[in-house]
């Protein structure tokens, strides 16, 4: 379905608008690349959401499965940089997804020895024993910058003194806390915003919403507006493509197709609080990493330059407070 938009209101509010509503969106207007004439070199890009892991190690990987050939094999810095660096892309914040305790350490030795690696998030469990001087440790690091958790730890434990002390003690130290999930987190997360208004959070995936170039859920886009008002709360624009994954072929590259959820996540969360991540390698599986970062790329310049500038680059240090590296 298709509606006019008039001269006085924008492209951008009556998306948001629409959106808000439950309006089902199907324009096939691209991305303003074309208009500015600029290439995706000329923004440069912090990927907040990177994996990195060797299965060559002697004590091997506990992810991905030695079941998965795809993912199963040896994945650093040189080969990401070597996709990425043309695009524009001068960093990254790698996501520690092994639940090992030293695999915080090993990838804070990786990134010590390079430069492009601007920010690690590590993998603690805050209402565990131990946390805090676990915290302490890794913390030390300067590019140690904050824990990823799954909702299903947030839904388990979030009225629990233990796990909100923990909470208290990232935020002293300015970290942040990364959470993954399904849609059913975005609830959960609300109220952590409510009891810890400073800490700082981060919905990983825009919460793993499926993507079919439709409206989105209604259950989605109610709690994800519901964030709106807590503005320590920011959203990953990543994992697109695996929210839009059928099987045996590539992910849609139309950025329209993406654009019900983009223009939803856009009303919650406005021009400084959604950040680029790419989620590679896992996105290999279902798209080029050039197409990853030229869809998200084409969707931030549906709202002009500025916004495409604060997307790949400027928001994710208000996130993550990670600072330039020298090469």
């Amino acid at each position: 379905m298709r509606h006019p938009v008039g001269n006085s209101q924008s492209r951008r509010d009556f998306l948001a608008t629409a959106l808000a509503a439950g309006v089902a969106l199907t324009s096939q207007t691209p991305g303003r690349a074309s208009e500015t004439g600029d290439s995706a070199a000329e923004i440069p890009t912090i990927d907040t959401h990177t994996h990195f892991y060797d299965p060559q190690r002697p004590e091997g990987v506990p992810w991905p499965s030695r079941d998965d050939p795809f993912l199963y094999r040896t994945v650093l810095p040189p080969e990401y940089r070597k996709l990425s660096q043309p695009l524009g892309v001068v960093g990254t914040v790698v996501v520690e997804a092994s639940p090992w305790l030293e695999d915080n350490q090993w990838l804070l030795d990786l990134a010590e020895s390079d430069p492009f690696v601007v920010g690690i998030v590590g993998q603690l469990s805050p209402g565990s024993p131990g946390f805090q001087k676990h915290l302490e440790r890794f913390a030390a690091s300067r590019l140690f910058r904050g824990i990823r958790i799954a909702g299903g730890n947030l839904l388990q434990q979030l009225e629990t003194a233990a796990f909100l002390a923990d909470l208290r003690q990232l935020q002293s130290l300015d970290l942040t806390l990364d959470i993954n999930g399904g849609p059913e987190m975005l609830s959960p997360i609300r109220r952590l915003a409510e009891l810890l208004p400073d800490l700082k959070i981060v919905v990983n995936h825009l919460a793993n919403v499926r993507i079919d170039g439709q409206t989105p859920p209604q259950a989605w886009r109610t709690d994800l507006l519901a964030l709106k008002k807590h503005l320590r709360v920011w959203c990953k624009v990543s994992a697109l493509v695996e929210g839009a994954s059928r099987p045996d072929t590539k992910s849609p590259t139309l950025p329209d197709f993406y654009r019900p959820v983009f223009e939803t996540a856009f009303a919650a969360f406005g021009d400084r609080r959604l950040i680029y991540g790419s989620n590679w390698p896992v996105s290999a599986r279902f798209n080029s990493y050039p197409e990853v970062h030229q869809l998200a790329l084409a969707l931030a310049r549906d709202h002009g330059a500025a916004f495409a500038q604060r997307l790949m680059h400027d928001n994710s240090q208000d996130a993550y407070s990670w600072k330039a590296r020298k090469s």
